[in-house]
């Protein structure tokens, strides 16, 4: 899919996460594969995936557009969202649609630059890139190292940036207005009136996850209200 096709395809549309690690029940490509085509004909028109095999059967069950990510663990780095090449790489190797980066202004692990990740993937496929932000400053770099979109996923995650029990709805307004390229509203949006604000505020997507397709915390959610009675 093309850049145009892909952003008039996700505009004012659901992108849902899908997402599993290794300790959660629902781990295993197979098992996300299904939970995308679930999301897909509930509406979403795109999902959001980490791994490369998990890319690869979604993309084959569903045919919809994915943004690829792959989460790792460095020592002594923080940054844990497709940090390094290697990562890019093993992405690359099942074609995304899109590959997500942590783009925050924190230091990577080996010594290599956003920039240079960015370049990398755009000298190699036609993939775009998505920018995993936390702050307005973080918005500024990932868009001086000329990525496709910003997406708020990290804003509450990092030491820099607010913490909220909901949706960061300032940032997205704030980003919205300045933004050079496509915002996607991304972290604890919770309800569906929670999302449209989010459209509303200018977001030009917006990603759910937890509250869709992760059912241990959606059931947390339910009897933590209970045992309050």
């Amino acid at each position: 899919m093309n850049r145009d096709t892909f952003f008039k395809n996700i505009h004012n549309n659901l992108i849902v996460s899908c997402q599993a690690l290794e300790d959660e029940p629902l781990h295993g490509s197979d098992i996300m594969a299904k939970m995308s085509q679930a999301a897909k004909e509930g509406g979403a028109k795109a999902i959001r995936s980490n791994t490369a095999s998990d890319v690869a059967a979604i993309k084959k069950q569903t045919g919809l557009p994915v943004i690829g990510l792959l989460k790792r663990d460095y020592p002594d780095n923080e940054v844990f969202i497709t940090p390094t090449l290697k990562e890019v790489n093993e992405l690359l190797a099942v074609n995304p649609d899109v590959i997500a980066l942590d783009a925050t202004i924190r230091k990577r692990p080996h010594g290599e630059t956003l920039k240079d990740l960015v370049s990398y993937i755009h000298g190699q496929s036609d993939t775009l890139v998505m920018a995993d932000i936390a702050t307005l400053r973080d918005a500024e770099y990932a868009i001086e190292c000329e990525v496709d979109m910003i997406s708020t996923t990290l804003s509450g995650y990092t030491s820099d940036s607010p913490k909220f029990e909901g949706p960061d709805f300032d940032l997205v307004e704030r980003l919205s207005k300045t933004s050079t390229v496509p915002v996607i509203a991304e972290g604890r949006i919770q309800t569906p009136e929670q999302a449209r604000r989010m459209l509303e505020l200018g977001a030009w997507s917006i990603v759910v996850g937890s509250s869709i397709t992760r059912p241990q915390l959606i059931t947390k959610t339910f009897t933590d209200k209970i045992r309050m009675l």
